[in-house]
């Protein structure tokens, strides 16, 4: 009986890349069965001055004590014990934006699944399409990245495009991975292109499809609104709606809404819309976000800077303008956190979330900011620094050791836990690394 056509395609497809067809290979870490105990490092707490040859313990995930040489425990009973030599020991980096396990090759479709068919799908969850294999996770938590939000992406034509769920970059299963989710809903502003850049019609056409989305959306608020009326006392004909009951956490401030925006007039609009529906707002990308810093300070809403290092958006702006974005802001007293650049087409580039706050660092920000721009911020922003952002007591066990300043590319991470279990740093690239060293030993 001859194949469908669906059936030749995928066989196609995982002929020509073989790669598709499996994940990465390296094992879960194993859960924490003995206290461990690190001393003699340089810890690097984030939210206090660093502490030269500390100690830090940490017992079933979860950090218990740290300190100064003196206070060094005589004994642990049971304990790992594990002597950094005046290595350094971070908190890991969190990466809030991001594509992690819901696109694998860029150019292969079958690969990615970031997004569905809809302008307003805010019951779509991003974290049940999470790979768990996907070979982008180890190569990312090699450089210190052990958690990420992994946010849908607007379709074409989309506007919401669902919720996030911020992810342990280790685990079996989806449900392994899952820190908390949702975490917000997630917005991604009309862009208008400037005047001069299109035709005039062509112009008024993206204006008018831009402003019937935004309008749908608020129809749909409106909605919700009578639905959550409607819910409140239910008679026998009521009937749920998942698109609806997605919202009602929006409109009770209990999620924010992540607004993708990157230009002033999507910024001002995003910021116009969300005080009248009285809605929390986060913005996310936020090229032009330090030209609204007081109006952003005065209103809370942080920004997500979704990559440093990228060319500006106008021939006119000065080429820097990307890489001052994330000091403007820390003078203007705005709260931030630094991204990759979170898009689909970045995900294999996750690893350098460091780079993209050491270039913010090279350019004003100064270099503890920079560090906490990655880490403390980020947990703030997304509502976990209760567990995770800093080493301190009572929160997760997720840290690593790196051989010096993590946002050199010449330094080196060496060593890392998630929630207390000791994971594999090895992956695709350091496989291929070895492989080819040997050429030249042998």
């Amino acid at each position: 009986m001859p194949r469908s056509l669906p059936h030749l395609l995928s066989a196609l497809l995982f002929s020509l890349f073989p790669g598709l067809s499996r994940g990465h290979d390296s094992l879960p870490g194993r859960p924490q069965d003995r206290p461990v105990l690190i001393r003699n490092a340089v810890i690097h707490p984030i939210s206090s001055d660093p502490i030269p040859g500390g100690w830090l313990l940490f017992e079933d995930g979860c950090i218990r004590a740290l300190g100064p040489p003196d206070t060094l425990p005589a004994a642990v009973p049971d304990a790992e014990v594990i002597d950094l030599e005046s290595a350094h020991l971070y908190p890991g980096f969190i990466s809030a934006h991001s594509a992690l396990g819901l696109v694998e090759i860029n150019a292969v479709r079958a690969t990615r699944d970031l997004s569905e068919p809809g302008a307003i799908t805010p019951n779509l969850r991003a974290e049940i399409a999470v790979n768990p294999d996907s070979e982008l996770i180890p190569v990312a938590r090699a450089n210190g990245v052990l958690t990420a939000l992994t946010v849908p992406q607007a379709g074409r034509g989309g506007f919401i495009s669902g919720t996030s769920a911020l992810m342990a970059l280790d685990g079996w299963t989806w449900e392994d991975m899952t820190l908390q989710a949702p975490v917000g809903l997630h917005a991604f502003w009309p862009f208008l292109p400037p005047p001069g850049s299109r035709e005039d019609d062509d112009r008024r056409s993206i204006a008018e499809s831009g402003a019937a989305r935004i309008r749908e959306f608020e129809e749909t608020l409106a909605q919700a609104r009578a639905y959550q009326k409607a819910r409140e006392n239910p008679d026998p004909r009521f009937r749920g709606d998942l698109r609806l009951e997605a919202l009602l956490p929006l409109l009770r401030r209990e999620l924010p809404l992540f607004v993708h925006a990157e230009t002033l007039t999507q910024i001002q609009d995003a910021l116009d819309f969300t005080a009248r529906e009285e809605l929390r707002m986060i913005l996310v990308g936020g090229y032009d976000a330090w030209r609204l810093a007081p109006l952003l300070r005065e209103r809370e809403v942080p920004v997500i800077l979704s990559a440093i290092q990228r060319l500006p958006l106008r021939r006119a702006d000065p080429y820097d303008i990307p890489f001052r974005a994330a000091a403007e802001l820390q003078a203007a007293g705005v709260r931030f956190c630094i991204a990759n650049a979170g898009s689909e087409g970045k995900a294999p580039h996750e690893r350098n979330l460091p780079y993209q706050a050491a270039q913010a660092a090279a350019y004003g920000l100064d270099p503890a900011e920079a560090l906490r721009a990655i880490t403390l911020s980020p947990a703030v922003i997304l509502g976990v620094a209760d567990r995770l952002g800093s080493l301190d007591p009572g929160k997760d066990a997720t840290l690593f050791v790196s051989s010096g300043d993590p946002l050199e590319t010449r330094t080196q991470v060496t060593r890392a836990w998630i929630r207390g279990r000791q994971i594999d740093l090895s992956n695709r690239q350091t496989r291929l690394y070895d492989k080819y060293r040997q050429r030249y030993e042998d």
